[in-house]
């Protein structure tokens, strides 16, 4: 079975922390498979907030996620913090890719890597919108 292979910079313009809780963690003690994708959300959130933008509102559009890849790399457990660090990258006409990072911070174990492929999209007319410049300017 072919395994995905997310190609990460050397170098992430967003990092954040987040701490696992009790109610992260599954039946088997460790982080639940589900909440890697609420872990990058909250990263996602937080970095557009950091640029002064929105899902809602990324230099007057919006967007929302086209496809998604996680690659686990090691388990994760309560009380863990977590460095999550967020890298635009691959920018197209109506798309872009935000990649992610996810280290353990005691020890700098990387747990996950991630990709969201975030298309901007115009939430009043229902469509799909280029990707603003001014967004882009600030990573290109």
């Amino acid at each position: 079975m072919a395994r995905i292979k997310l190609n990460l910079p050397e170098i992430f313009p967003f990092t954040t922390q987040i701490k696992i809780r009790i109610a992260d963690i599954n039946y088997g003690n460790h982080l639940a498979n589900h909440v890697y994708l609420e872990l990058i959300q909250e990263a996602r959130l937080q970095f557009f907030m950091h640029y002064g933008y929105s899902e809602k509102n990324l230099g007057g559009t919006g967007v929302i996620i086209g496809d998604t890849a996680i690659v686990f790399k090691h388990e994760c457990f309560y009380g863990d913090v977590l460095n999550i660090a967020v890298c635009p990258a691959e920018f197209g006409v109506k798309s872009f890719d935000l990649l992610y990072k996810l280290t353990r911070e005691s020890d700098g174990v990387t747990v996950c890597e991630a990709k969201t492929g975030m298309v901007c999209y115009d939430y009043e007319i229902q469509k799909t919108v280029e990707v603003p410049e001014e967004f882009k300017k600030l990573f290109i």
